[in-house]
C-alpha cells in the first residue's frame, strides 16, 4: 500500500516536473497566471502602446469658505446659457444678496485652454482686474464647445480662482480629462440632466435651481480630499521597452481592448522583434521624441509609432509614412473637431513616388485596398493612444466615426491631363513624398457628371457642395474646407478649360447658396443654442446676410425651375473660400465621379526617408525608388 502511494508520488511529480520543463522550453513561466490553457498556443510579450504625459500638474487653490459677499464669474454661452446662466444668477443673488454676478458679456471667454494663448491671457487678467473669486462656465453640451467652456475654468484655476463647468451627463467626462490633461488635480463638474437644446424654458430653468445649483455650490466650497486627488492621478512611468504583459494571441487581445488601446478589431501582439523590424525603417533613434500629441500631452517616441504600426498590422516599411502622420498630430487647425459630436472622422492622402514604389492604390476601390487599410487603422489607434482619445470620454461623437481611410493620389493621371498634383500646388517638389492629415464630416454618395462640358460639370459639382457642407442642412459656418476627389475622365474635361486653381475659383463664383435657406438652417438647426428664444426669423436672416456678406446673384441654376415669379436676382452667401479645397485626382479613371467630402483643416508633412532606404527596399524586393519618378 504504501509502495504504491510513494510510486504514485513520484508518478505526479514526474509529470509535473516534465510539464514545468516543456513550458520552460518555450520561454513561458509557469507561475504566470496569464498563460495559456496549451502549450501549443504562442505566447506574446507585450509592450506599453502609449506615450507619457509630460506635464506637472498645479496645486489647486483651497475652495471658498463662503459665497456670500464675493464676486462671481458666470460665463460661457454655449446651449441655452442665456436662460440657464440668468436663473443661475437669480438664485445666486437671492441666497447670497452681498455678492456680485458678472456674466459672459461683461468679462469675455478664454476659448479652449493653451497658456500662450492671448484670448485666455486677455480672460485672466479680467478676472483679476474685476476682483473675481469664482468661476461658474456652461453649458457644455458637445465636443468642440465642451473644450471652450472648460477653457474657462482651466484658466481660473491656473491663477487660483475656483472654479466649476456645467456640463450634460455624457460631457462630465470631457470637463474631467480636458482638465486633467491641462494640469488640474480635481476638476470640478456640475452635471445637467440631458440634452440642453431640447429642453423647454421651463425644463431647463427647474432643472437649473432643483439640480445644477446645489452641484455648483459644492463644487466651489467642498474641499479637495486625497481620495479625490487619487481618482484623477492616472499617470503611470515606465521603460518603453518592458514587457507589460504575456499571453496568447486572444489574452493580448483582450488585455489591451481592457486597457482602452485598442479599438475593438483584433491587433498584432507588438513584441519586441516586430518592433525592432519596424525601427529599421528610419534613422530616427528609437527613443527620440517624434512629437508632443494634445490633447494628452504624451511624449511619442520612434518606440511607439513602432509599436502602434505593428498593432496595426501595416509593413514595416511604412515606418516613414506613420512617423509622418505623427508629426501632423500635433496641428491645432487638423486636430481641433475630432473631439466633435459631429463625428470628424481623420483620413489622409500620400503623393509622391514612394507611394507607387509601395502599391499604396490611388484607383478604383483605393480606401479598401489592403495596405492602405493598415495605415487607415494605424490612424485610428494613434488617435487612442497618442492623443488620448477615447470614446465617449473625449471623443464624442453622437453616432461614433467611421474608421479612418488612406489613399494617395493618381499623379500619372494629373500628368497626363496637365494638372499639378497636390503637393506640387503647395509648394513641394514633385519628388517629395507628403502626408496630408484631413478630417471628414461625411463619405459616400458621390455624383457622376453625364457630360463632357467643363461648366456644366461645374454647376453640378456647386450643386453638390451647397448640399454636402459642415453639419446637416449646413446648419454652421457655410465656408468649410472640402477635398474633392475627381476621376480622371472627369479631371480630363475640366482640365480642357481649368487648371486646379481655376477650378476652385469658378467654383467659388458658383457655389452660392440663398441667404434665406442659409438663416433658415441656422435658426432651427443651430448646434447651439435655440435662437427663436432670442430673434424673429427676419431678425435672424439679416444678421446672416450682414455678417456672410449677402449679395444679389443670379438664381443657381439648380434652382431656376422654381422661379414662378420670374425673379432674376436673389440674396445669396458663398460657401467657399480660396485655399479651402483640396482637389486630387483618384478612383476608377474609367468611371465619370466626383466625392466632395466636407471636414476639417489640411495639414502636410514632407516624409523622412533613411539614408539606406534603397537597400532596404532592394532587400524587400522593391524597383527602386528613382523608377518611380518623373
Amino acid at each position: 500500500m504504501i509502495r504504491n502511494i510513494i510510486l504514485l508520488l513520484l508518478s505526479n511529480c514526474t509529470l509535473f516536473f516534465n510539464f514545468n520543463m516543456g513550458m520552460a522550453k518555450e520561454g513561458i513561466d509557469p507561475i504566470n497566471k496569464n498563460i495559456a490553457k496549451t502549450t501549443h498556443d504562442p505566447i506574446y510579450g507585450i509592450v506599453f502602446p502609449t506615450g507619457m504625459t509630460k506635464l506637472n500638474p498645479i496645486k489647486q487653490s483651497e475652495r471658498l469658505k463662503s459665497l456670500n459677499g464675493i464676486n462671481i464669474a458666470l460665463v460661457g454661452g454655449s446651449f441655452n446659457a442665456h436662460i440657464t446662466h440668468i436663473e443661475l444668477k437669480r438664485l445666486f443673488l437671492e441666497r447670497f444678496p452681498n455678492s456680485k454676478v458678472y456674466l459672459l458679456n461683461e468679462i469675455g471667454n478664454a476659448g479652449q485652454y493653451t497658456p500662450q494663448s492671448r484670448q485666455v491671457k486677455e480672460f485672466q487678467s479680467k478676472l483679476k482686474e474685476l476682483g473675481i473669486q469664482a468661476v461658474i462656465s456652461g453649458n457644455a453640451g458637445c465636443g468642440i464647445c465642451t473644450l471652450k467652456e472648460v477653457g474657462n475654468s482651466i484658466s481660473a484655476e491656473y491663477i487660483g480662482i475656483p472654479a466649476v463647468t456645467i456640463a450634460a451627463t455624457s460631457f462630465s467626462n470631457l470637463v474631467i480629462s480636458t482638465s486633467i490633461s491641462k494640469g488640474l488635480s480635481a476638476p470640478r463638474v456640475a452635471i445637467y440632466p440631458g440634452a440642453f437644446t431640447s429642453h423647454t424654458k421651463e425644463e431647463l430653468i427647474e432643472n437649473t435651481q432643483k439640480i445644477v445649483f446645489p452641484q455648483v455650490i459644492d463644487a466651489l466650497m467642498k474641499g479637495i480630499t486625497e481620495d479625490e486627488l487619487k481618482k484623477y492621478d492616472k499617470e503611470t512611468v515606465y521603460n518603453p521597452k518592458d514587457i507589460i504583459f504575456s499571453g496568447t494571441y486572444t489574452e493580448v487581445n483582450n488585455y489591451f481592448v481592457d486597457n482602452n488601446w485598442s479599438d475593438g478589431f483584433p491587433i498584432v501582439p507588438p513584441t519586441l522583434d516586430r518592433i525592432e523590424d519596424f525601427l529599421k525603417y528610419t534613422d530616427y533613434a528609437w527613443d527620440q521624441v517624434i512629437n508632443t500629441v494634445p490633447p494628452s500631452n504624451r511624449e511619442i517616441l520612434t518606440w511607439h509609432v513602432a509599436v502602434n504600426g505593428v498593432m496595426a498590422g501595416c509593413k514595416p516599411e511604412y515606418m516613414p509614412i506613420l512617423i509622418a502622420y505623427t508629426k501632423a498630430m500635433s496641428n491645432g487647425n487638423y486636430r481641433r473637431p475630432l473631439s466633435s459630436t459631429h463625428g470628424w472622422t481623420p483620413y489622409g492622402w500620400i503623393n509622391g513616388p514612394l507611394a507607387r514604389q509601395l502599391g499604396l492604390d490611388s484607383g478604383q476601390g483605393m480606401i479598401s485596398n489592403p495596405n492602405n487599410v493598415t495605415i487607415g487603422r494605424f490612424i485610428n489607434l494613434a488617435l487612442l493612444n497618442f492623443s488620448g482619445y477615447s470614446i465617449k470620454e473625449n471623443r464624442m461623437g453622437t453616432f461614433g466615426y467611421l474608421m479612418p481611410w488612406f489613399f494617395s493620389e493618381d499623379e500619372l493621371a494629373c500628368e497626363r491631363i496637365g494638372w499639378m498634383p497636390y503637393h506640387v500646388q503647395k509648394g513641394f517638389s514633385i519628388h517629395d513624398n507628403v502626408f496630408t492629415a484631413a478630417s471628414a464630416l461625411l463619405w459616400g454618395n458621390n455624383l457622376t457628371p453625364a457630360t463632357p462640358d467643363p461648366d456644366k460639370i461645374i454647376e453640378l459639382i456647386s450643386w453638390d457642395i451647397t448640399e454636402k457642407q459642415q453639419n446637416a442642412l449646413g446648419a454652421t459656418n457655410p465656408t468649410v474646407h472640402r477635398t474633392l476627389l475627381v476621376t480622371e475622365s472627369v479631371a480630363r474635361d475640366l482640365s480642357k478649360s481649368y487648371s486646379k486653381g481655376g477650378l476652385e475659383d469658378m467654383l467659388i463664383k458658383t457655389a452660392r447658396r440663398p441667404s434665406y435657406m442659409r438663416a433658415y438652417a441656422n435658426y432651427w438647426a443651430n448646434p447651439g443654442s435655440q435662437q427663436y428664444e432670442k430673434y424673429t426669423f427676419n431678425q435672424y436672416q439679416a444678421n446672416i446676410n450682414r455678417k456672410e456678406n449677402a449679395q444679389l446673384t443670379d438664381l443657381p441654376k439648380w434652382f431656376e425651375f422654381e422661379n414662378v415669379n420670374s425673379q432674376k436676382k436673389v440674396l445669396t452667401v458663398s460657401v467657399m473660400e480660396k485655399g479651402m479645397t483640396s482637389i486630387i485626382v483618384a478612383g476608377d479613371s474609367d468611371r465619370n465621379k466626383v466625392q466632395t467630402i466636407p471636414g476639417g483643416a489640411f495639414y502636410s508633412v514632407k516624409i523622412d526617408l533613411p539614408k539606406n532606404w534603397d537597400v532596404l527596399m532592394e532587400n524587400l524586393g522593391y524597383k527602386s525608388l528613382k523608377e518611380f519618378m518623373f
